[in-house]
């Protein structure tokens, strides 16, 4: 929260305000930290918590903790290393990045940062022939999932941005895009990614585009940006690896329910057929441990990430990802819980819960 403040204060407003604001009145961006609030630890005590255990498995994948980094577009606007830096420190930690399509570094430079899991997200163009290519080119950069990006036909008013007509800075672009004359935001009267999402994100995309996806690649496909039991019914039955619940940062529609609030009703539809992971919100390692009692196989940050980049650079980010391991190995130590497994939906109660009746001794 610290680095939010400072990245305030360094970052131009119309930089500042793209990264942090979200659409409407904000309920939803509010409401992504405030329903963390309402849900409170069960501590087991008098475990032997000596030893604590944290790693896990994606995908296959096994990395130091639950907690990846989500895509965050135009990482260079935060600072001058960009999306170099998150690779590099993502790396560090132990744990996995997943690329912006609408990233100021290409795939290829991301890779070239050294080893790493990386996925890429994606956002459907009207061009089929520029997604394919990109699709291929993240496979070949050695990336190993593909995040689609599935609750944006058309962006979320954001105010801020098109008071602030938001426009990508001269000496950037989008990277992905360069020498496909895609890679350009520029000149507008609003927001200049409104309009350019306007103009080039596919609105017809559907369900049978997922099998489509399936098609043109070997690597596993997640669907980011499922709130609803019959969404991630349908997920299923069309073979995803993998849901992200996620409102996109409260940047789409306004008045949809927290990540956190939303998860429980997805985890269940999907009756761990899937592993279901939760983006949105999260700030602390306790928020890390509630996502997982409610089901999650692990969480995304994407804000931090950015507002430590813009404060720090790589090191930020390595601060902030090792801010966040050693939160949740404390709470899981103060709740008593040994590895990941250990925790349960009693190690929580929630809003929604029936009253707990004591049973008479």
């Amino acid at each position: 929260m610290e680095y939010e403040r400072l990245a305030k204060e360094k970052l131009p407003k119309m930089i500042y305000d793209y990264y942090a604001s979200g659409a409407e009145d904000e309920w939803t961006l509010k409401e992504n930290r405030y329903a963390f609030s309402r849900i409170l630890f069960r501590p087991r005590i008098l475990v032997d918590v000596s030893k604590i255990d944290m790693t896990t498995t994606v995908l296959g994948f096994k990395i130091s903790m639950p907690i990846m980094v989500a895509p965050t577009a135009m990482q260079k606007m935060a600072h001058p290393d960009g999306e170099y830096a998150t690779a590099r420190a993502s790396a560090a930690a132990g744990t996995i990045m997943t690329l912006s399509s609408w990233g100021t570094s290409s795939v290829e430079e991301v890779a070239s940062t050294g080893p790493g899991v990386r996925f890429f997200q994606l956002y459907v163009y009207k061009d089929r022939n520029v997604v394919t290519q990109l699709v291929k080119r993240a496979e070949k950069a050695g990336f190993k999932a593909i995040v689609l990006t599935v609750d944006t036909p058309r962006l979320g008013r954001r105010e801020s941005d098109i008071k602030n007509r938001f426009v990508l800075p001269p000496n950037l672009s989008l990277k992905n895009f360069d020498g496909l004359n895609l890679g350009k935001l520029d000149k507008t009267d609003d927001s200049g990614l409104a309009s350019y999402v306007a103009g080039q994100i596919d609105r017809s995309l559907s369900w049978k585009d997922v099998q489509w996806l399936k098609s043109i690649t070997p690597l596993p496909i997640l669907v980011k940006g499922v709130l609803t039991a019959e969404d991630a019914r349908i997920a299923v039955q069309y073979g995803v690896a993998g849901i992200i619940v996620s409102n996109h940062g409260a940047r789409q529609l306004d008045y949809v329910p927290a990540t956190i609030m939303a998860l429980e009703e997805v985890v269940k539809a999907t009756q761990n057929r899937v592993p279901v992971f939760l983006d949105g919100g999260i700030r602390r390692g306790t928020d890390v441990f509630k996502a997982l009692a409610l089901g999650a196989s692990g969480v995304f940050i994407g804000r931090p990430v950015v507002f430590s980049l813009a404060v720090d650079g790589e090191a930020g980010v390595r601060k902030t990802l090792q801010m966040l391991h050693d939160e949740l190995e404390l709470t899981m130590a103060l709740s008593g819980c040994r590895s990941l497994a250990e925790i349960s939906r009693n190690h929580i109660v929630a809003p929604w819960d029936p009253p707990r009746v004591t049973p008479r001794l």
